[in-house]
């Protein structure tokens, strides 16, 4: 037999007992484990099966076989023994496409579409999992399979070898009862009604492998059963003999006590036919006269396998159906197993068995779920007449199904939705469930006479599937909810949807039915939703449990009570407690689920959707759901720390509860509802420490009930429209239209429109609540909610993307209506100004000008937001005040505030500037005018933050973020656009079609086709994915595209607001505050990245605001006058020529008014060319070319303004363009030196000494050079371009004002720099501080100089001069101190003691490396201005001379050419007249620090001597002949000390060399000084603490081991071995000598500290250097001790031997 088909049959057939049916779809099952595989990506395979062998039972038991089977890859020599039989069996296995054609159920129907019989079908084969698979019947099955395995006839007489068996299904004893019901193999017709095993050849006891497959029929009696005949057949066939010989009997009884009987059977096998009535008997059972093999020994093993929609094959659910069906039919006595049940005994069974239901097993349960709930749920609705009583059964029922859906929710845990529903119960509501209708069979009244398909729909109770209903939460669904979309269809067709039951073919799977709606909450309701096929090929109808009669007419004839499900739902709930209740509570979203669609389909079946919401359920029922509400808010708040999971889902139900109640109940008992909740939450809440889980889940209740479909209508928007009827009405929302909006806009000041009172609150109570909880939780004070801002910024921010995307508010007035729901917002989010996240620091500008202290917020008490906020809606009564008390952010100052995220920030910017944009402009005005100057300040420094936060990024970054991780989601995007671009029109079209939204999407909304988002928490916007997405360019260009339109978008809207707010306070005495601060907006407006369109409306404003207060510009805000000659130049250089010419314009108009005003344009003129300046030294991108274009627009407009021109204006103007030409000249040289640094640095530093004369702009100029000095790192040069700009600021201040305390001048800063005079004034009549516009800048006052030395300080912190600082604040102290600023005196006196700490810990100096100084000459006439000049080059510490020499080599080499440019080795003086022409020559030598022998004194630390420096020495070796070297007593050296014109650090890293100097050494001198070396060397080392043995040797080594015994006795024996006949050496002689004397004494010194430091292992060592010593200091004792006679004539007194060299040195000097 082939082991392939073995596999298939061997299997643990236990496991197989009940096996469910999978339907179609069985990849869809829900499994867990190594079940859940993805065979999405499988690859077609094909297997080929080579090796079959024979098994026999007797021979080769099952265990031998698995261990052959693990054999067969290694060949043994088991496996010899088994002959194999030659076959091939080839098996293709590729997976099935979606929706195969031609396709045959295992019950071989054929499944739609079939159109051609002819066609090859494709057959489904049934799978018998391992495990249970949990799927209701959807479909009728009722087959069953029988496996015969063995049977023995050892004990058997006569000749029975070849045995077959002959299976038959019987539905009486004749013969001719066989029935044709048994599946034909592949080439035989499809039933027949025999089937026969396979033979095996002369075997007594032959195993069988075959699989029986039989329909079974729906109805079955007691005389159904299977018949099995064995026959013998022969193999010759012989004369008169048949072929086929029956030998034995045996058979099965198909019912036994009404249940299907299966399993594993041992039959006996008889003789002889079996007798009349046999099939109600069993075999076992000992009939008389009959003759059986073996004894009646069991001989015949067969298992019966059932897989059946109609069979439950589970005792207890048997016996419900059988005691529901008996009432049904009204048929007593009821048999169940070995019982009789009487009538009178009915009620305790039905309740017992209705108990036990929890005890059967699960997977029967789930199969039979839609049967059992629906036979449950008519319990509840039509107690049953029992003997003559009502028996109500409402209690147990509920009970019952409490349990059964609170274990399906345990055990099938992967079953659920993201929200923990399980998917078969939520299928279970959604399509299944209908209310029982008392009149099945009568139509029913509604519209359409849709009622006619309504009867109660059990399984296969009619031909087309069952009820597949549309509910879909559609009373919810709504186009004004943010995470929703969906078709605005009209009341009938949503209605139809809600009732309708449409049957299905295959063809189109009920996800795209013409119902709407796809799966509930945007999930598969159930893994087996397609397996619901068209039922019409099950022709047989369920017969054993269904509803065949009503049992309304009982015997007396008596109605039973009729009521309603969900009345008696909502009473049962209520009363229930204990077990039972938990159980409901922890699935209360399937109760509260099956109550609103019960009151559905009352309100429609009974024709009350028309009726007044008030008088559509009885007082009972409200009264019911009131107490029920209530405990389970009560629930809520005491469990929530306990259950959490429990108690969110249990709040998220109530909520959704609530919203559906919303639309078929009277609204003011739900809005009481919600009310109740709220009182009972805020109740708690101020008894807990940590509130922020309850807040929580208040927000998640609030956030579900105001997803709404007539979120803004239940809010009463104040208006005298009449709103549009809702594109998707809930059930009978028509009714509720009428009452939306109320009238009373004249009479409501407008005060309480844009405040959270008592007023507003009462007349928008859903956008109250909102606003409440946004503003309670993004209160500062407010403890433990920080965790909350996110999700309460994000609920406004979905509501107000939902109204902006609903077409039924599209029009403006709507929309200004629903706006003013939100007027709160504005005063909610002017509060927490001080908690956004600064968009503005990530900007190259100044930070965000914060118009008010901290220390301000108390001064103000009429608030935004009254103090109610702090009830919330508690229900607490609210005292009425005439003006709500101050709820202001008091922010004492020293507070800290807690920081939104910028993903918060920008969400709550974006809800304000929906509002701004909204809202009435009338409205906003009469409510600016109310405002105070403080408050509207802080409106501004809000629109300031807008400008900054919506920017225009660019591409680029869109392409680094796409490169990073960091992603936004994307129709995240889309929403944001959606909320924000509004009604752009044309644009927005445009924005559209490039998504091709609207060709996609049903409602043309940007909102994807997500179903039910509101369910999803994850789906916030701008919800950061980590999963990396990689975009493509059009993706990219598409963001920037969105981004681009929606900073136009918002910036325009901040235009507009600041329009508005210009209109408002023109007329009021405070305006020059708020209009300094408008034109801050604006000018901040200018400076980031705008679009051409913007830039045109905003130039338009700056124009009309300089016409109409010009003297604000001119006179209170010079320096915003400054800022917009900036912006207005930066415009000026535009590649977009309306930009240019709108700039052009307003740069004129600004001269123009400002020569108006005073006839002198000074100050305008001065700040334009400050401003280009600045332009020029720090902007990158900036075209000199189009700026160009632009001051000659500005000429041609002077020269042909009619009006001035008898004036000096344009002359004035002229004068002006042309210096704006001679920076932009300079400017093109600095361009071509970009690369150069030095050369760039040397030209801004000759810019800024051209304008010695212009204060502000040299100062402008060294800003400049600090900031490139600062981009390279050079912070010790950056600190000096500071402290220059400062010393010129105070030479200008002490003449414009006397303080004492200020710096009188440069003096003052000598300390820090020597450098500093050249900033002194060049002479008062040159220039006058008291003359307009000069000295006008921000940094000509007091501030601006602290704010320089603040910088400079900073600089030289980073630049490790921490001594530098100390002498910075020096300056900055007395400044503070007059001022008595403690705070800025603790903070300076802290940093202060972190650089004294750091100069005690850095002493060494070796950490701190201040630079590398190098001499650089050029030579060449290609090198121009720089031919024969030298340099000292400052380059940073520890620079090689390879480097220096390597980068100026490369950069010369580039410019001119590498083989024109050489490098000089040496480092001799130059001779010009060698050098080739056409060639640059650089010489570049290492020079280090020179100071003389007196500054040494000063000159202590290591900063001393690396700071101030202009003395730099280099040494060169030379013998008289013209060699670098030579023997030791013809080896000169020449020191060449070089003064430089400024000391280092300077505002410059090179400083040309002013002076030269040289000292040529004598050889005796250049010995003296090598000696002096030596000997230095031997007594550091020697004194070194902590010593350092290594050291010590190595010196040690070098001063008197053997190799280098050379070294000093050499020395002194050129140069002591006789004395010198010249009388000017003697000197040089006798300091040689006493050299020696102290360089033997040192190494004494030395050699006794080192005995002292070896270990045992060194001694020989030490041993060894001491006998070097001695012969050294023998070999130089003669020497030493020989003294000059005549130096010793007289004593002389002491003089200083610092002169000797000068005295005695050639010393040449060359200047």
């Amino acid at each position: 037999m082939a082991w392939s088909f073995l596999c298939e049959r061997k299997g643990s057939w236990s496991e197989r007992r009940n096996s469910s049916i999978v339907g179609r779809r069985s990849l869809e099952r829900t499994t867990s484990g190594d079940d859940a595989c993805n065979l999405t990506s499988f690859r077609p395979a094909t297997l080929t099966v080579t090796n079959f062998f024979k098994q026999e039972g007797d021979r080769l038991s099952d265990e031998d076989l698995y261990k052959f089977l693990a054999d067969m890859r290694r060949p043994s020599s088991v496996l010899r023994r088994l002959r194999p039989i030659t076959a091939q069996l080839k098996i293709d296995i590729s997976p099935a496409p979606e929706n195969p054609h031609y396709c045959l159920t295992p019950e071989l129907l054929q499944v739609k579409l079939y159109p051609d019989s002819r066609v090859r079908p494709t057959r489904e084969i049934l799978e018998f999992p391992a495990r249970d698979v949990y799927v209701p019947n959807t479909t009728y099955r009722n087959l069953l399979y029988i496996y015969p395995q063995s049977l023995n006839f050892a004990n058997r007489q006569g000749s029975a070898r070849n045995i077959t068996v002959k299976v038959q299904f019987m539905y009486g004893e004749d013969p001719s009862n066989a029935m044709p019901v048994i599946f034909g193999k592949s080439s035989c017709s499809e039933f027949s009604k025999e089937a026969y095993t396979a033979v095996v050849y002369h075997n007594r006891s032959p195993d069988f492998h075959e699989e029986i497959k039989v329909k079974l029929p729906a109805t079955l009696t007691d005389h159904h059963h299977l018949l099995f005949t064995f026959y013998h057949v022969s193999c010759q066939q012989k004369q008169n003999t048949p072929l086929e010989t029956p030998v034995g009997y045996t058979w099965i009884p198909m019912l036994q006590n009404g249940r299907l009987k299966t399993g594993q059977f041992c039959l006996p096998v008889s003789l002889e036919k079996p007798p009349q009535a046999y099939s109600v008997l069993s075999p076992e059972v000992p009939l008389p006269g009959m003759k059986w093999v073996d004894n009646h020994k069991g001989v015949f093993n067969v298992e019966v396998v059932a897989v059946s929609s109609i069979h439950t094959q589970d005792p207890y659910l048997d016996k419900f159906f059988a005691l529901v069906n008996a009432l049904d039919e009204h048929m007593f006595p009821v048999r169940i197993g070995d019982m009789r049940i009487m009538e009178n005994n009915l009620e305790n069974e039905l309740k017992s068995s209705i108990s036990a239901l929890n005890t059967s097993q699960l997977e029967p349960v789930v199969r039979f779920l839609h049967l059992l709930l629906d036979k449950l749920i008519l319990l509840v609705v039509r107690p049953p007449v029992i003997a003559g009583q009502i028996v109500n059964l409402g209690q147990a029922s509920f009970e019952a199904m409490a349990s059964i859906i609170n274990r399906l929710h345990k055990n099938l845990e992967g079953n659920h939705d993201q929200h923990g529903r399980n998917s078969l119960l939520a299928s279970y509501i959604y399509y299944v469930f209908r209310l029982p209708n008392t009149y099945p069979n009568s139509s029913s009244p509604g519209p359409g006479g849709l009622g006619g398909s309504v009867h109660y729909a059990t399984m296969a109770r009619s031909a087309v599937r069952p009820a597949s209903l549309n509910l879909n939460r559609s009373r919810s669904l709504s186009n004004s909810n943010p995470d929703i979309s969906g078709t605005p269809t009209s009341p009938d067709d949503e209605v139809r949807s809600i009732i309708g039951s449409k049957g299905l073919d295959r063809s189109n799977s009920w996800v795209n039915t013409g119902g709407p709606k796809a799966a509930p909450w945007g999930s598969n309701p159930s893994p087996s939703a397609e397996s619901t096929q068209a039922m019409d090929r099950s022709c047989n109808r369920m017969s054993s449990h269904t509803e065949t009669s009503s049992f309304l007419q009982t015997l007396t004839g008596r109605l039973p009570t009729k009521k309603l499900f969900h009345e008696e739902l909502a009473l049962q709930w209520v009363v229930c407690s204990g077990s039972v209740r938990e159980s409901a509570l922890q699935q209360a979203w399937f109760f509260f689920e099956l109550m609103v669609k019960s009151m559905v389909h009352h309100l429609y079946f009974n024709d009350k959707l028309d009726a007044p919401r008030k008088s559509r359920f009885p007082e009972r029922f409200m009264d019911d759901i009131a107490a029920l509400v209530s405990t389970i808010a009560s629930d809520i708040v005491s469990r929530f720390q306990k259950d959490t999971e429990m108690v969110e889902r249990l709040n998220t139900s109530l909520a959704f509860f609530l919203n559906d109640l919303l639309s078929v109940m009277d609204r003011g008992f739900v809005f009481s509802l919600i009310k109740s909740c709220y009182k009972q939450v805020s109740s708690k809440l101020y008894s807990l420490p940590n509130p922020s889980v309850l807040v929580s889940l208040r927000l998640d209740f609030l956030r579900i009930i105001c997803s709404h479909e007539h979120y803004v209508t239940l809010n009463l928007p104040c208006s005298l429209l009449t709103p549009p009827a809702s594109p998707s009405p809930s059930v009978s929302s028509a009714t509720s239209q009428s009452s939306g909006f109320s009238t009373n806009v004249q009479d409501q000041k407008i005060a309480n429109m844009f405040e959270l009172s008592v007023p507003f609150r009462q007349q928008h109570y859903l956008a109250g609540l909102v606003l409440t909880e946004l503003a309670v939780i993004l209160d500062p004070d407010a403890e433990g909610l920080f965790g909350l801002h996110k999700k309460v910024i994000n609920m406004v921010h979905n509501l107000l993307s939902s109204h902006d995307s609903d077409p039924r508010y599209s029009d403006p007035q709507i929309k200004a209506r629903v706006a003013m729901l939100y007027l709160p917002l504005i005063g909610i989010i002017m509060e927490t100004v001080p908690q956004l996240y600064d968009f503005t620091e990530t900007h190259n500008q100044r930070g965000r000008p914060i118009c008010i202290a901290p220390d301000d917020y108390e001064s103000e008490s009429g608030s935004m937001i009254s103090q109610t906020v702090a009830m919330a809606i508690a229900g607490t009564s609210v005292p009425q005040l005439t003006r709500p008390g101050s709820f202001l952010l008091t922010s004492t100052s020293g507070r800290q505030h807690t920081t939104f995220s910028a993903e918060s920030s920008r969400s709550l910017l974006i809800c304000l500037l929906w509002v701004l944009k909204n809202a009435d402009e009338t409205v906003l005005q009469k409510w600016f005018t109310d405002l105070s100057v403080l408050q509207l300040n802080r409106l501004l420094d809000l629109l300031y933050l807008c400008v900054s936060c919506f920017e225009y990024k660019g591409k680029k970054v869109f392409e680094r973020m796409n490169s990073l991780t960091f992603k936004k989601s994307k129709d995240m995007r889309a929403k944001l656009e959606e909320a924000i671009l509004g009604s752009i029109g044309a644009r927005q079209e445009m924005v559209r079609r490039s998504r091709g939204q609207l060709e996609r999407s049903p409602s043309g909304s940007a909102f994807g086709s997500q179903e039910n988002l509101r369910w999803r928490k994850d789906m916030t916007h701008w919800r950061q994915n980590t999963e990396k997405l990689d975009k493509s360019r059009a993706d990219i260009e598409h963001e920037a595209l969105i981004d681009g339109n929606l900073a136009t978008e918002a910036n325009l809207i901040i235009l507009d607001t600041l329009e508005i707010v210009v209109q408002t306070v023109s007329v009021t005495e405070s305006k020059e505050s708020i209009l300094g601060g408008v034109l801050k907006v604006l000018l901040h407006s200018m400076a980031c990245n705008q679009s051409a369109v913007y830039l045109q409306h905003c130039f338009a404003t700056q124009r009309a605001l300089v016409s109409k207060f010009p003297e604000l510009l001119f006179e209170e805000e010079t320096e915003q006058c400054a800022d917009l000659c900036l912006r207005l130049l930066r415009h000026c250089s535009s590649s977009i020529s309306t930009i240019r010419s709108h700039a052009s314009a307003s740069l004129y108009l600004l001269m123009r008014q400002n020569f108006e005003i005073g006839n002198n344009f000074a100050r305008v003129k001065m700040q334009v060319t400050m401003s280009l300046s600045s332009l020029v030294g720090t902007s990158q991108n900036f075209n000199e070319e189009f700026l160009r274009r632009s001051l000659k627009t500005i000429l041609t407009y002077a020269e042909e303004d009619l009006e001035l021109r008898e004036t000096t204006f344009p002359d004035q103007v002229q004068d002006l363009v042309f210096n704006l030409h001679m920076i932009l000249s300079d400017t093109v040289k600095m361009k071509e030196h970009q690369e150069d640094p030095e050369m760039l640095i040397d030209l801004m530093y000759r810019i800024a000494k051209g304008y010695q004369t212009s204060p502000d702009l040299r100062l402008t100029w060294l800003q400049n050079m600090a900031g490139k000095h600062s981009e390279r790192s050079n912070h010790a040069e950056a600190a000096q371009c500071l402290v220059h700009s400062a010393a010129l600021v105070a030479e200008y201040l002490s003449m414009l004002e006397d303080r004492k305390y200020l710096p009188v001048g440069c003096v003052t800063f000598q300390n820090i720099s020597s450098n500093v005079l050249e900033e002194s004034a060049v002479s008062d009549d040159v220039v006058s501080p008291d003359e307009e516009g000069i000295c006008s800048g921000k940094y000509f006052t007091e501030s601006g100089l602290v704010g320089l030395l603040e910088q400079a300080a900073a600089s030289f912190s980073m630049a490790g001069m921490y001594e530098a600082v100390n002498e910075v604040y020096k300056v900055l102290i007395p400044v503070h101190e007059a001022n008595r600023d403690a705070k800025k005196l603790s903070t300076i006196h802290g940093k202060l003691q972190e650089a004294f700490s750091k100069i005690v810990h850095q002493s060494t100096g070796w950490e701190r490396m201040f630079g590398t100084y190098f001499r650089v000459g050029f030579y060449g006439t290609k090198f121009g201005d720089l031919d024969e000049q030298e340099f000292v080059y400052k380059e940073p510490a520890i620079t090689k001379l390879a480097e220096i020499s390597h980068r100026l080599e490369g950069f010369y080499g580039e410019r001119f050419g590498e083989d024109v440019v050489e490098v000089i080795k040496d480092s001799n003086p130059v001779d010009k007249c060698k050098l080739d022409p056409n060639k640059a020559y650089i010489q570049i030598t290492y020079v280090e620090p020179y100071f003389d022998t007196y500054e040494m004194k000063d000159r202590i630390t290591y900063f001393d001597k690396n700071y101030n420096l202009r003395r730099f020495m280099y040494c060169t070796p030379f013998t008289l002949d013209g060699r670098a070297h030579g023997e030791l007593h013809e080896q000169f050296k020449r020191k060449t000390i070089l003064t430089t014109s400024h000391a280092f650090p300077y505002i410059k890293t090179r400083v040309n060399v002013t002076h030269k100097e040289e000292i040529i050494l004598t050889p005796i001198e250049v010995a003296i000084e090598d000696m002096q070396k030596k000997t230095q060397e031997l007594a550091f080392a020697t004194h070194q603490d902590p010593a350092d043995p290594k050291m010590l040797q190595m010196v040690l080594q070098g001063s008197v081991g053997t190799t280098v015994n050379q070294g000093p006795l050499e020395v002194a024996q050129v140069f002591l071995s006789e004395i010198p006949s010249d009388p000017k050496l003697f000197r040089h002689h006798n300091k040689l000598r006493l050299c020696f004397k102290d360089f033997t004494k040192r190494c004494e010194d030395a050699l006794r500290k080192n005995k002292s430091l070896i270990g045992p292992d060194q001694k020989e060592y030490q041993r060894e250097l001491e006998r070097n010593y001695h012969r050294l200091k023998e070999a130089l004792q003669p020497l030493i001790n020989r003294k000059i006679p005549q130096l010793y004539k007289a004593v002389l007194p002491v003089t200083c031997h610092r002169d000797s060299f000068s005295r005695m040195s050639l010393r040449k000097m060359d200047l």
